[in-house]
């Protein structure tokens, strides 16, 4: 069910109507509910929004997936899955649009009844606090520290004052929680975030900027080689290792979740599409660039999360400084893109714990308290989760493979409004089948990699 707003030059025929959804939490809230009038999200609101619900904690694995593949297979891979995520989006925002549904639940409820409504909010819950636990994790890395293969990598903080008590992870995510995560997590539109989104995609440039800046110097100054550009794979295993990389750029792309919600507030909603166009060719370009140049710079010392090799001379003036500014630079991003995220986390939470309540904009005790929950939880599992490639290859072969492809796809083969055309439909059999088949394998290649390090390391 929808509800219909009239612009004022309607009357004179040059009106239009634009859809605000009137599904349960999924409404906008009210004008007085938050400063001033609002009249539809603007367009380059919406791609910002859309790039920062991207390009999150993902790009700093992404350098980590080129040392797996190589340079050429890497950034195809890339390539492909940016194709691939358009192609999906398309699906569901077609579908939305024949069964007029406002979100990704309604989708699916649309197609398969109450069990797929719920199992797609499931499956979203479970990635977005997947992926929120990431963004804390690297921020918990980046200001305080982390420890890797025996190394110490010290944080931001370590390095200006030395270890202390109030340098520690829990003190550093607990203050970034409780000042930065929480006021930001209380805006009830997505729209509100416009300008932390416009930010945040500034920081990625920046780091970026600064990433391939110092490659560039100590290539031509002929202190680091070229990468490798294909991977070296001596023996059966190492082949089933090259899917592993697969749940990591799945990840990356992972932005279905967010997508009705911008539609819903965009002042024109027939612009979602060339929206997501703009944001996928924007978020592709930063993730080949960060990949091609992180990898060159750092080569086979490559870490999982990149932002952990910034803590040691760089071999150019003003190392140290350079350093501190790429890491405190994402850091923030993070801090940014964290609220877009947690948006879409707590809506689908409440629409699975409380089905028929009431809006949830309207109820600032729910409100509150959904908000405090997920919090915490975030908080505890960043402190006790050591590794953010556990993390991303968790969700990614999971929730975000059945997010981003395998719904999308099986929707289409669906089709209960009769909207799909025979190419969409062959294109939705490969989307599944390149989806499960690489997840399944690299599930496999994992727990066969944790089984043999067990075998070899009986402490691990």
């Amino acid at each position: 069910m929808t509800v219909v707003s009239v612009s004022p030059d309607e009357k004179s025929g040059r009106g239009r109507s634009r859809r605000i959804p009137e599904e349960k939490s999924l409404l906008l809230p009210s004008k007085q509910e938050e400063t001033g009038e609002f009249n539809g999200a603007s367009f380059p609101g919406a791609v910002f929004n859309l790039s920062t619900t991207v390009v999150g904690a993902g790009i700093m694995s992404l350098p980590a997936t080129m040392k797996v593949l190589g340079l050429v297979p890497g950034i195809l891979l890339i390539i492909f899955f940016a194709f691939f995520t358009e192609a999906s989006i398309d699906m569901l925002i077609k579908s939305s649009q024949a069964g007029k549904t406002v979100s990704y639940g309604g989708v699916m409820g649309d197609a398969f009844g109450r069990m797929g409504k719920v199992f797609i909010q499931l499956c979203i819950v479970v990635n977005t606090v997947g992926v929120l636990v990431v963004y804390m994790i690297i921020i918990g890395d980046v200001v305080s520290g982390t420890s890797s293969s025996g190394y110490h990598h010290s944080g931001v903080l370590e390095g200006w004052f030395g270890p202390h008590w109030w340098t520690g992870r829990f003190i550093v995510l607990l203050v970034s929680m409780l000042a930065v995560f929480a006021p930001l997590a209380c805006f009830k539109r997505v729209d509100s975030l416009r300008y932390t989104s416009a930010l945040s995609v500034a920081l990625a440039v920046v780091f970026v900027v600064i990433t391939a800046g110092i490659a560039i110097v100590k290539l031509l100054a002929g202190s680091i080689a070229m990468p490798k550009l294909f991977p070296s794979v001596p023996d059966l295993a190492s082949v089933w290792n090259l899917f592993t990389v697969v749940p990591i750029v799945v990840t990356s792309y992972i932005c279905h979740f967010n997508v009705h919600s911008i539609e819903n507030e965009l002042d024109d909603p027939s612009q979602i599409k060339p929206v997501v166009r703009v944001s996928i060719a924007l978020c592709s370009t930063v993730y080949i660039t960060t990949s091609f140049f992180g990898f060159l710079l750092f080569g086979e010392s490559t870490l999982e999360d990149v932002l952990s090799n910034f803590d040691s001379d760089l071999g150019i003036p003003y190392s140290s400084l350079l350093n501190d500014s790429v890491r405190v630079s994402y850091a923030i991003h993070l801090m940014l893109v964290f609220p877009m995220i947690f948006h879409a986390l707590r809506l689908n939470l409440d629409n699975l714990l409380f089905p028929s309540g009431s809006p949830l904009s309207s109820d600032k005790r729910r409100f509150g308290i959904i908000t405090a929950a997920l919090l915490s939880i975030i908080f505890l599992a960043a402190n006790f989760i050591p590794s953010i490639w556990d993390a991303f290859q968790f969700t990614g072969a999971t929730s975000s493979v059945c997010i981003g492809f395998i719904f999308p796809a099986a929707i289409t083969l669906r089709d209960p409004h009769g909207i799909s055309t025979k190419w969409g439909k062959i294109l939705a059999v490969f989307m599944i089948a390149i989806a499960v088949i690489s997840n399944a394998i690299a599930i496999y290649s994992d727990a066969y990699s944790i089984f043999h390090r067990s075998k070899a390391s009986p402490e691990y």
